[in-house]
């Protein structure tokens, strides 16, 4: 065989000869191995690119002049780093240099592009760069005006060698101590590479290095794809892509960073963790693909970017933020005067304001929204170029904007002039439809909104119905805004509203991610325990209940019986401390899920009585919301700092992250969004099923070098649940059956027909609700009251005379209502009778009298435990196999529901639940209000207003503290608070409902 034909040698010509072709230069210049630079290019870039520098300069050093700058230049890139002094220069006697120059976002400095053109991207093969083994070579290293910056290991399998032999090298023959080894000084990525295959690192340090796979994926998995034409390698897109002259000069402007990070060690003190971060493939792809589209098609179109976990997500968002900040389209204009990111999470606030101020080097770019809808709305009318904020504020920014107005002295209307935004979205599945996002619309869309809406008032004959037209158009596609959605788990919804054709614009999935090794495969390991239990009566009378009541009281007690809480303990206990603890070097930790805030504070008192009793060295911390009142003890509440010992719940992260602690409890929080690379296994206590089985079972799919697998015990969830949830975005998600825009006018017709309301009732309302600003008046509430009220006897007729019937009509009112919510966000509908009718039945909803209160059972005192048991039914892990996930379907008509529950023997109801307990029960959602009113009806200051006042008064204050109670539980049900604070129907039914329990209860006492 001809070694020169198959060998490394040919595959290296391959991508010189390539670089060579296409804008490299070949660099062949004595290398400075001390200096670890290429002294003659770096000063020849200089005098050429800063004459009048270099010539003051000259003037002062003589023929020294070359030798200062080459000093303070290595000084300035020892201490600051390459990539930070390639960007910003750096100081000689007082003066600023520059050693490299990058394009600009748009082509109107004619200087700057001449710069760009002289920059010097040199390729050097066999480059000899060692002090201390002067024949030691790197196969390619690729170098700007002179600094080294990349390097490449080839591999040739054809002889023998793979890319694993490349990576071998870096660890075992590249001394990381050598200057152009030395982290950020000098190289700032090293590529081991073989003709199938790519991997980097960022950061060599011997066999602690670690690389990460830079391949496109294929067929939804890992790998590479073959050449369509069948001419070249598979990983031919490194050279011809991704270092392309141009690709590589904007990887070190607008992508590489380096991230800092504030740790603690073993003994609890602070440090900084340092990563120069290098865009994965997916990653640039994505961002680029995304930039190209909003250059070339411009503001008002939607994109969704489906990536799975694991997939660097935070970083993905920081860099498209500042490419939109400063994107300008073919004619030089920007496109979007403000990029606005809609996030809940911390971590990402802090990363993007440091990733940009890293790229600008500048303050003022970013502004986050920390404290209220007036920070917002100044943010907004200043134009600010990023703001970070959270959906929830939206809603309050036009009377923000009154009130600045009224402080400078000024009219306002709150309307903002109309600019062009981008709007990004972190985990879009969450914060995509309903009314908030179409405030959002209201609010961005400014001016142009408002126009449009009078246009269509004027063209109706309906001036003065101009608040209709408002509230119809900002549900539809705004012209001026552009939307890019970020999920990794999307819903129908999500892919309707910003899939194109129901397809996401870029997909990384789970599969290709689990492949790469970016993820761990969390159901490899993964252990289904089923809860049998048999119950008996105590009680001498069979009591009538209702079915789905008594399924839950039953289920309560069962989950909440000391017998229950304590064996799982003993199980959960023994099992960490054989197994888990000594997972990953000794490090590995535990999260318990449990399926409310007063389960978790049974189990952190059971495992702390059990520990104890064992002597294992195992500690626990245990995360819920707000204050949980103890149903057994009287007056007595426990807070999530107190049975922490203190720790505050900001710091519980950081202090889980110790070695300190090794087991975590959770209610409700913490099974999104939490990064611990420590957490192992997982005892799940809890119904989970779709999107949220995926969120909470990820959390232990972090990486760590020494973590091998994950483990998880589930003592509530069928197997196959668990697998169809993960199947759903193990290769992508599917959009299913259509929502049918039919269905709407059909819920319209059988709502009409029953003649609860009548079409003039409805045009009288919505005459006094989309009064203009200028002609409302106090005794509008009054009359929009009287409208409603016509219709409201008429159900209550129905509803005595045929309950069955009145139930469904009301459900049909509910699809109807949610179907237009969801519709009319994708469909621009012209009909604004649609949109009177949903206006008017939000408001009739909450006025429509709601079911009697439902029966509490208490089964303590009627129900003893015969036995129970824990039985073990499968091990082993879950296959997920390939294209085999069920399409997401969109909202149904879902008015002909079950009306009520059927009233059944409680020894009829043991056998029900016998057969089905765990498989059709979510208790999260459910005790949500119970819990509400349990601590409501603890304060002091309710029970005496309850004493002394008519439920009338007494609501008044309870609405009053209602708000904080919610906030309180904001990490309880995200859904369900974020559904109170921005629907005004569902916050007034809830409300009523809460005031009605509490002081039936208070006043019962």
């Amino acid at each position: 065989m001809n070694i020169a034909r198959y060998g490394e040698i040919a595959f290296e010509s391959v991508i010189e000869n390539h670089l060579l072709s296409h804008g490299y230069v070949n660099v062949t210049d004595k290398f400075d191995r001390t200096r670890a630079l290429f002294p003659k290019i770096a000063i020849a870039f200089i005098q050429q690119t800063q004459p009048k520098e270099w010539k003051k300069l000259e003037a002062l050093h003589k023929e020294k002049t070359s030798e200062q700058v080459l000093t303070d230049l290595c000084k300035w890139m020892d201490t600051y780093g390459s990539l930070h002094t390639l960007r910003h220069g750096f100081k000689c006697y007082g003066r600023t240099l520059r050693i490299a120059y990058f394009k600009a976002a748009h082509g109107l400095n004619s200087d700057l592009e001449t710069r760009y053109a002289a920059n010097c991207v040199g390729i050097t093969r066999q480059l000899q760069y060692s002090e201390q083994d002067k024949k030691r070579s790197l196969d390619i290293t690729l170098s700007l005006n002179g600094i080294p910056l990349v390097t490449l290991e080839l591999k040739n399998p054809l002889t023998g060698q793979t890319v694993e032999n490349a990576k071998q090298q870096y660890c075992q023959d590249r001394d990381s101590r050598e200057t152009i080894f030395e982290f950020k000084r000098r190289t700032l990525v090293h590529f081991a590479v073989d003709t199938e295959e790519v991997w980097m690192t960022t950061r060599l340090a011997g066999d602690a290095t670690h690389f990460l796979p830079f391949n496109k994926g294929y067929d939804g998995g890992a790998g590479n794809p073959p050449d369509p034409q069948r001419r070249n390698y598979r990983t031919a897109y490194l050279w011809e892509e991704v270092l392309q002259r141009d690709s590589l000069l904007d990887i070190l402007c607008r992508f590489l960073h380096l991230q800092t990070e504030e740790k603690r060690d073993d003994d609890g003190r602070r440090f900084k963790k340092e990563t120069m971060i290098f865009p994965r493939y997916h990653q640039l792809e994505a961002v680029r693909l995304l930039v190209d589209a909003a250059r070339s098609e411009g503001v008002g179109h939607n994109y969704l970017i489906e990536h799975s976990a694991g997939s660097g997500k935070s970083n993905t968002i920081g860099w498209l933020t500042h490419r939109l900040a400063s994107l300008y389209n073919d004619q030089n204009r920007r496109v979007f005067d403000s990029v606005i990111v809609i996030s809940d999470r911390r971590v990402l606030d802090q990363q993007l304001q440091d990733a940009i101020y890293q790229f600008e080097h500048r303050q003022g770019v970013v502004e986050k929204i920390d404290d209220n809808s007036r920070q917002l709305a100044q943010a907004l009318e200043s134009a600010v170029p990023i703001i970070i904020t959270t959906l929830q504020k939206f809603p309050f920014v036009t009377r923000q904007l009154i009130k600045l107005a009224e402080e400078r002295n000024e009219q306002s209307s709150g309307i903002l002039p109309t600019r062009r935004y981008a709007v990004i979205i972190d985990e879009a599945h969450s914060s995509q439809s309903g009314e908030t996002v179409t405030e959002l619309k209201g609010v961005l869309g400014g001016e142009g909104l408002q126009a449009e809406a009078r246009n269509r008032a004027q063209e109706e004959g309906l001036e003065n119905l101009e608040e209709l037209f408002r509230s119809l158009v900002k549900r539809s596609h705004q012209s001026n805004l552009s939307f890019f959605a970020f999920t990794a788990t999307p819903k129908h919804e999500t892919l309707k509203f910003f899939g194109h054709r129901g397809e996401p614009f870029h997909r990384y999935t789970m599969r290709q991610a689990i492949e790469e090794g970016f993820i761990i495969d969390v159901l490899r390991n993964y252990t289904t325990y089923k809860v049998y239990f048999n119950v008996i009566k105590a009680g001498k009378n069979d009591p009538n209940v209702e079915r789905k009541n008594a399924a839950r009281s039953l289920a309560r007690f069962m989950r909440l019986h000391p017998h229950n809480i304590a064996q799982k303990t003993e199980v959960m206990v023994e099992h960490f401390n054989t197994f888990t603890r000594h997972k990953i070097g000794g490090q590995a930790k535990a999260m318990v899920v449990t399926s409310s805030r007063i389960d978790a504070v049974r189990y952190k008192q059971s495992f702390d009585k059990y520990i104890q009793e064992k002597g294992y060295h195992i500690k626990t911390l245990v995360a819920f919301s707000g204050l949980v009142t103890d149903d057994k003890i009287q007056d007595k509440t426990y807070s999530e700092q107190e049975m922490n010992n203190g720790i505050r719940e900001k710091e519980l992260p950081e202090r889980f992250a110790t070695s300190d602690y090794q087991v975590l409890l959770v209610a409700e929080k913490y099974q999104t969004g939490f990064d611990q690379p420590l957490l192992h296994t997982m005892y799940i206590d809890r119904r989970l099923a779709g999107i949220q089985a995926v969120q909470t079972l990820s959390r232990l799919n972090r990486i760590h070098p020494l973590k091998e697998d994950t483990f998880v015990l589930d003592f509530i969830n069928d197997r196959e649940e668990i697998r169809q949830a993960f199947q759903q975005f193990y290769e992508g998600a599917e959009l299913g059956a259509e929502a049918d825009p039919q269905q709407l006018y059909q819920l319209q017709s059988e709502l009409d027909a029953l003649g609860i309301y009548l079409h003039e009732e409805v045009e009288r309302f919505c005459e006094i609700y989309f009064k203009p600003k200028q002609r409302q008046s106090i005794s509008d509430h009054q009359m929009m009251n009287a409208a409603l009220d016509p219709a409201v006897d008429r159900f209550c007729v129905l509803d005595k005379a045929q309950p069955e019937a009145a139930k469904i009509w009301r459900k049909k009112l509910t699809a109807f209502r949610n179907l237009y919510a969801f519709l009319s966000q994708i469909i621009p509908y012209q009909d604004s009778d649609l949109e009177r009718l949903y206006i008017f039945l939000r408001h009739l909803s909450s006025k429509l009298p709601r079911r009697p209160n439902e029966v509490q059972y208490d089964f303590d005192s009627e129900i003893q435990l015969e036995y129970y048991r824990l039985q073990k039914i499968s091990e082993g892990s879950i296959e997920l196999s390939k294209s085999n996930a069920r399409p997401l379907d969109g909202p149904k008509d879902v008015g002909t529901g079950i009306v009520r529950g059927d009233t059944v023997k409680l020894s009829q109801l043991i056998d029900i639940i016998n057969n089905r307990f765990g498989t059709d029960f979510n208790q999260a959602d459910q005790l949500f209000f119970d819990q509400l009113v349990e601590t409501a009806a603890n304060y002091e200051e309710l029970q005496q207003a309850a004493r002394v006042n008519s439920a009338d008064k007494f609501a008044l204050l309870f609405n009053q503290m209602l708000d904080s109670l919610f906030v309180e539980r904001v990490d309880q049900n995200e859904a369900i608070f974020a559904r109170y604070m921005n629907d005004r129907d569902f916050q007034k039914m809830v409300s009523d409902w809460l005031v009605s329990e509490v002081y039936q209860r208070l006043t019962s006492n």
